[in-house]
């Protein structure tokens, strides 16, 4: 073990130790003649005290040495050490959010036995399902987003700073021979755009940086868009001066957390330095302005940029929660391949916290009235490039009502395989005051559900399935209630 977690492991044990015997800090210095001072930070963690002062603590605790030196704890805070063995703290990046492992580690060594029952469980939780490194991260990633709007000031000033250093016009589009030339200019990199290529057990992987000779390679299926995306993410880790970095797109290792984290703010970078917040602002105004929906000016607002319909919806989480004060939001990607009816919704963002579902694992069956799988269906079986709708999603067992706009695309690199993009905003009097289209006659409202499952709909023709675990519910609460009722009767 990390010399930190023996120093944390023996001050967990002499604290509980002294508490067991009911000695205060005070009480323990004078029996042992060791300073108050000293003994609190030996209980934090901060020292390991030497051999003669642990025979001293030893002895006037009458605790065998070997039992106060052992890295085993005993079952209160058994826990606490499976915790501290999983390295589970070092996969979790607290440092992001303002916490000290040390300050954690005193919260669960001071929590009651229950508390530590639940950590217990939650390892055993992660060790049975494989909860990878990976989840964690992206979790962390995840909530980092969320605790921030999925807004980030200093990297909205970082690209205006490049914007003006590079002389690049951020009212015009920024095409990848504009982000080519700089790469190569100022950073000296070699790009060659065909070589991945020629090795087809590489999949959709679209570039690979060779960060010993500054060569980026990438392959020749990539549109215009991507491409452009790509040099914007180089750009990012350059002028951010980034070190700790991935060097595949999509990735496909990582060692550290830093390496994940960094190619988020790569990526947000790309997207801010692609479609600028100032540019997108007004055309939002535009479209929220009007008092129906204008589908072609949402339209044309996507295809004024070199970018790909979800890079403009992933902006969108951006730009509404800062500039229009709308924070109640969702953002999902579903992926579909064509005559099948299953849908895999692989990528989510809730700023809200309210929005179902957060990852839906139990393989049941989406709402087929959700406009995010209409779309799909919808490309399926057209010939068009791009579709695009809207609803208004009225979740009735919630009380909860969204605008959620899809857009869905082929996936370039895969066959009959298609995605949609959708981003959902809450109803409520900020969006009401907003968004003057709202009352739309046009606009197709539909009741929703998550699952076929848990659907309270009645004649659904969408359905694939009977509401088995809704009925199961019901079932459940009509027993409770007749064994209330026979214990009422048979208790007097």
């Amino acid at each position: 073990m990390e010399e930190d977690y023996i120093k944390l492991i023996f001050g967990l044990k002499l604290k509980q130790i002294r508490t067991d015997k009911n000695l205060s800090l005070f009480g323990l210095s004078k029996l042992s003649g060791l300073s108050k001072s000293y003994l609190n930070e030996i209980e934090n963690g901060k020292k390991y005290p030497k051999p003669d002062k642990i025979v001293a603590l030893s002895e006037k605790l009458d605790v065998p040495y070997d039992q106060m030196v052992s890295l085993k704890l005993d079952k209160n805070l058994a826990p606490i050490g499976d915790l501290l063995q999983s390295k589970i703290l070092k996969e979790i990046p607290l440092e992001l959010f303002g916490i000290k492992e040390s300050n954690l580690i005193d919260i669960v060594a001071n929590a009651p036995a229950k508390v530590n029952a639940f950590i217990s469980t939650i390892i055993k939780i992660a060790q049975h399902y494989s909860f990878s490194k990976e989840s964690f991260y992206l979790a962390s990633v995840r909530s980092y987003q969320e605790a921030n709007n999925n807004y980030f000031e200093d990297l909205e000033q970082s690209v205006l700073k490049f914007a003006k250093a590079y002389h690049v016009d951020l009212n015009n589009i920024i095409t990848s021979s504009d982000l080519a030339e700089i790469l190569e200019e100022e950073y000296g990199y070699r790009i060659q755009t065909s070589e991945l290529s020629k090795y087809e057990a590489l999949g959709n992987l679209r570039s690979l940086f060779v960060p010993k000779t500054k060569t980026l390679l990438l392959t020749s299926e990539i549109d215009e868009a991507q491409r452009t995306f790509i040099f914007a993410k180089e750009l990012a880790y350059n002028f951010l001066e980034i070190k700790e970095r991935l060097y595949t797109f999509p990735w496909i290792k990582f060692d550290t957390f830093d390496q994940v984290l960094n190619n988020f703010y790569a990526s947000y970078f790309a997207g801010a330095l692609i479609i600028p917040r100032e540019k997108i602002s007004k055309q939002l105004n535009e479209i929220f302005a009007n008092d129906t929906f204008d589908e072609s000016l949402f339209l044309e607002a996507i295809e004024a940029y070199n970018a790909s319909p979800e890079s403009f919806y992933q902006r969108l989480t951006n730009i509404l929660p800062k500039a229009f004060n709308i924070q109640n939001l969702f953002f999902l990607r579903f992926t579909h391949k064509a005559k099948s009816d299953t849908f895999y919704l692989k990528k989510e963002l809730h700023l809200s916290h309210q929005h179902s579902p957060h990852g839906n694992e139990t393989d049941e069956h989406y709402c087929r009235r959700w406009v995010s799988l209409k779309v799909l269906k919808d490309i399926s079986k057209s010939k068009k490039k791009h579709e695009f709708d809207l609803q208004i999603s009225n979740y009735e067992n919630d009380g909860m009502q969204y605008l959620v706009l899809s857009s869905a695309t082929k996936d370039p690199f895969k066959e009959k395989q298609y995605r949609s993009i959708s981003i959902g905003l809450l109803i409520n009097k900020q969006l009401q005051r907003k968004l003057n289209f709202l009352d739309d006659p046009k606009i197709d409202t539909q009741n929703v559900s998550v699952t076929c499952e848990r659907c309270a709909i009645t004649n659904c023709k969408l359905r694939k399935v009977p509401p088995i675990v809704l009925e199961k519910n019901a079932k459940n609460k009509k027993i409770q209630s007749i064994v209330e009722e026979l214990n009422e009767k048979f208790s007097s």
